[in-house]
């Protein structure tokens, strides 16, 4: 079910945030709240009552027929057949629609399970899909955890780029004691600054401006995303202000060997040159020395002695897997009678003159055959073996 809403005008460029499930609602509330401008919110929901008391303009209650408006139940595949049977109406709510960011509480049920089902929808329509969304505290349990670990790693497959925020880190930053609310809010400030950021650098004209085209280009397809903005001011404000871009403390990611990057830098119109050197060079030293980057910079009066440096990379070496995926699987030793897996990843052992293994073995399991001891091999880096080791390496094998 949807509820009518008008539509927003953001300067020829439409961005829309949707918020799925309970933390992805709060998450879009809390935007609201904060007056972030220049974009469309969207909550979705298989929980009707939370729905009802949400502040976007668009509101969908998913899934229906199947939960009857009363949530997942913290399972993420009623999430995923929830967002299936309302397909049709996200999909109608997402056109005309340039770019969209999905953001959720990850671990729980309509947000894991919904949200890559949102995602798929948005960018099969051509929409530059980002995807913000945080981890679970360490004290919410295994369970919880795995699931969150496993729908990132969905959602990975079915955005352009991909921000996770994991709330555990927020117990290492805070100088002093965070209340249970207060984490979730700070969590979803951060949210809000990844969207308010870029939001800003499309429809914000500034001195040197950055357009949709320029955002395009950095994450588009581009997986693994580090979005950092970092305010500092006093006489190291530069400096500062970068290096809380660069590194956020609150962030699993760093710019390190990003190739594309976009920078915007904002400050009074009395900033010095030599303070923007030193922010551009910081940034410049941890990127990739070929990576791509794109500068903007705007003045903004209220900022006085303020310096607002924020940035987005992509393009990281592991971002090539796919976003978010984990590192690559190391098959195990083959197993004597084992069954044979299908289609497991091929096993890459030290090539010497051994004697010749089955060409049709693809699957990383040693076939029981041997073929002549005697056969020509190919040359190899390794130690040549002679035919009598061989011989000798056989009749032990025989014998066991």
């Amino acid at each position: 079910m949807a509820f009518e809403f008008e539509e927003a005008n953001s300067n020829g460029v439409i961005i829309k945030v949707v918020g799925v499930g309970g933390g992805g609602t709060n998450a879009v509330n809390r935007m609201i709240e904060a007056g972030v401008r220049g974009v469309e919110f969207i909550a979705v929901n298989t929980d009707k009552q939370v729905l009802e008391n949400s502040g976007a303009a668009h509101k969908i209650v998913i899934g229906e027929k199947l939960t009857r408006g009363r949530g997942a139940g913290a399972n993420p595949e009623i999430g995923t057949r929830a967002a299936e049977e309302s397909a049709e109406e996200i999909a109608n709510v997402l056109r005309g629609t340039d770019m969209v960011f999905i953001t959720t509480g990850m671990g729980g049920g309509t947000g894991t399970g919904a949200a890559p089902v949102v995602a798929k929808i948005a960018k099969d329509m051509g929409i530059l899909t980002v995807g913000i969304v945080t981890k679970p505290f360490l004290f919410e349990g295994k369970k919880r955890m795995e699931l969150a670990e496993e729908g990132i790693a969905k959602l990975g497959t079915c955005v352009d780029s991909l921000v996770v925020i994991p709330n555990e880190r927020l117990k290492q930053v805070s100088e002093t004691r965070l209340t249970l609310l207060n984490a979730f809010i700070v969590a979803d400030d951060v949210l809000r600054q990844g969207v308010q950021s870029i939001s800003e650098l499309i429809n914000v004209t500034g001195l040197v401006n950055l357009d949709f085209a320029d955002v395009t280009a950095i994450m588009s397809n581009a997986g693994n995303a580090h979005m950092g903005v970092g305010q500092a001011t006093g006489k190291d404000k530069a400096e500062q202000a970068a290096m809380l871009a660069i590194s956020s403390p609150l962030l699993e990611t760093s710019i390190k060997g990003a190739r594309g990057i976009i920078v915007n830098i904002t400050a009074s119109p009395d900033i010095g040159l030599d303070e923007v050197d030193v922010a551009a060079s910081m940034i410049q030293k941890e990127a990739h020395p070929d990576a791509q980057i794109i500068w903007g910079a705007a003045f903004d009066t209220s900022l006085e002695d303020e310096m607002k440096v924020t940035v987005i990379a992509t393009g990281f070496e592991s971002a090539k897997k796919g976003a978010h995926q984990q590192d690559a699987y190391i098959a195990p030793k083959p197993i004597d009678n084992a069954p044979m897996a299908e289609a497991a990843p091929a096993y890459n052992a030290p090539v010497y003159n051994a004697p010749a293994m089955d060409n049709n073995a693809n699957n990383g399991l040693f076939t029981n055959e041997y073929v002549d001891a005697n056969a020509e091999a190919e040359p190899s880096n390794g130690d040549v073996i002679s035919d009598s080791d061989f011989n000798d390496i056989l009749t032990l094998f025989k014998k066991n």
